[in-house]
């Protein structure tokens, strides 16, 4: 029978196995009576390196540890599905010891494969986890169970089902496996397109629900009137319970032409059998855009006219960077004196992008975000001789669907003083994961790593609270501009956020005229 692992030394014991023992100081105690095979372990990452965002304005750098090859290797902040733009991959260490392994190896040869998939997962999260306490279980003895329940089964799904089982012990929603199928649907759209409806979706940690954070505008899921924050009950009569936002992206994607049948629960009614309805929806080529803007001629309140521009970020993918620094020299050159950062509804993306991001605002030896390991270790990302494209005044607005990356870039503007923050309380997401593609094409997700703002605010399960709430009442006049793209009018004029965004640039810069 092939060895799970090709490489390693390996010592046939018996052709009916019954049990399963790691040999290693914390497993002392374990006995088993009959061994089929024996293996010394070193357990590789299995992963390959994804491509990043170059920047020449600026470098970044960390206090005592090099976490940033990490993060620009792939580290993601939690996201739907939808919004995957790129395959991503974390470097974990190899293994600090050499563990022998003996176990019983499933005749099925599917059973089999994700066997060696769970050694993999299961090393992984040993060596990456962010709590090292493993939820305060054992989770070598873990590892001995799970197998031990895989070998009698016949199913490779079902096999998988006990990996995901296993990952659940440890209290984060977060940290979960995914099958070659979802992890090919989590990769689609790195030529920003796809086949679906038009909706990014999250689990709400809090409530273990799947939540619309936004819908792509156009889209067949926002003609139906399908808002952020509205509750995901069935799609095509499959109840979702239990289902990770990445296997509910399979379901609603598919062929140009088809269609899907979902359920929702709208947030905005409080009784819930009232507000539960089913539409039908087409799926549709969906283009994923993360840059779109527009230039806002302006009136100050000094009666200037001048122009704002407008840019909205609805994804942190692999272009995003270059397309803000793009976009923004562009309107450098039309005469563009502020600027309004949408990130509403942005769920979030690589990390990297975010911080590459952040750059193109912020000048000198910033701190971008504060990241904590799993030993405690406060490893501040910095930057090295940074320099900003623009420095005219910023404003960023942000909601309940800014989460991950999004809050990673608000806090970094925020705290450095570059940016004032406009809109409602973020997500609260401050926990970052890695991606890493398993041998047999499945991808495990791992919480490695926490993180704090710049000025060391806590933003997991909190969000960030904006300097001024999206209230019109503050504003006596009337707004008498018009927008360059006459396709956006109607949309942004009936916005009060961006003219709360608008008097706030008016404040900045009567009083950077008048210092």
């Amino acid at each position: 029978m092939e060895s799970l692992f090709p490489n390693l030394e390996l010592s046939t014991k018996s052709l009916k196995p019954t049990s399963f023992l790691l040999s290693s100081p914390r497993f002392s105690s374990l006995k088993s009576r009959i061994i089929t095979k024996k293996w010394t372990v070193s357990v590789p990452c299995v992963c390959s390196s994804s491509p990043t965002v170059k920047k020449t304005e600026s470098k970044l750098h960390t206090n005592g540890q090099d976490f940033i090859r990490s993060v620009g290797k792939g580290v993601i902040g939690f996201a739907a599905a939808a919004t995957a733009l790129a395959s991503v991959c974390y470097d974990a260490p190899a293994f600090a010891e050499s563990l022998t392994v003996a176990f019983p190896v499933s005749r099925a040869s599917e059973v089999n494969t994700v066997q060696r998939t769970l050694v993999e997962a299961w090393g992984l999260i040993r060596e990456t986890f962010v709590d090292p306490t493993f939820n305060h279980q054992d989770w070598d003895l873990k590892l001995q169970q799970t197998m031990v329940e895989m070998f009698p089964l016949n199913s490779a799904d079902v096999a998988y089902t006990k990996i995901s089982g296993m990952l659940s012990t440890l209290g984060d929603p977060f940290t979960r496996i995914i099958s070659p199928k979802e992890y090919q649907s989590f990769r689609i759209g790195s030529d920003g397109n796809l086949q679906g409806v038009g909706i990014f979706i999250n689990i709400e940690p809090r409530t273990g629900h799947l939540v619309v954070l936004s819908c792509v505008k156009g889209s067949p899921a926002a003609r139906a009137g399908i808002h952020e924050g509205d509750e995901l009950i069935e799609i095509n009569g499959e109840r979702l319970d239990g289902f990770t936002s990445e296997a509910a992206a399979q379901k609603l994607r598919g062929t140009a032409g088809t269609s899907v049948k979902v359920k929702v629960h709208s947030a905005m009614e409080s009784s819930r059998n009232a507000s539960i309805r089913e539409v039908n929806l087409p799926r549709e080529y969906i283009t994923l855009s993360p840059i779109s803007s527009t230039i806002i001629p302006h009136k100050t309140l000094d009666g200037h006219l001048t122009k704002t521009g407008y840019v909205k970020l609805s994804a942190f993918s692999q272009s995003a960077a270059i397309d803000m620094a793009n976009t923004i020299l562009d309107m450098e050159t039309q005469g563009v004196h502020s600027y309004i950062l949408d990130l509403r509804n942005n769920p979030g993306g690589l990390v990297k992008a975010g911080l590459d991001v952040a750059q193109i605002w912020l000048d000198g030896d910033e701190t971008l975000v504060n990241t904590i390991d799993r030993d405690g270790n406060m490893l501040p990302i910095n930057m090295v001789d940074g320099h900003a494209i623009t420095r005219d005044p910023l404003v960023v607005l942000v909601n309940e669907g800014s989460a991950s990356a999004s809050e990673i870039l608000a806090g970094a503007l925020h705290d450095n003083g570059r940016a004032i923050l406009v809109g409602h309380k973020t997500f609260g997401k401050g926990k970052i994961q890695s991606v890493t593609e398993l041998h047999d094409g499945s991808a495990l997700f791992v919480t490695v790593a926490k993180y704090l703002s710049p000025a060391l605010h806590d933003i997991d399960q909190v969000g960030i609270m904006p300097d001024v709430q999206c209230t019109t009442g503050m504003l006596n006049s009337p707004r008498d501009s018009l927008l360059k793209n006459e396709s956006s009018t109607s949309s942004l004029e009936a916005d009060s956020c961006i003219l709360v965004a608008e008097h706030e640039l008016d404040i900045q810069e009567s009083v950077g005229t008048a210092s």
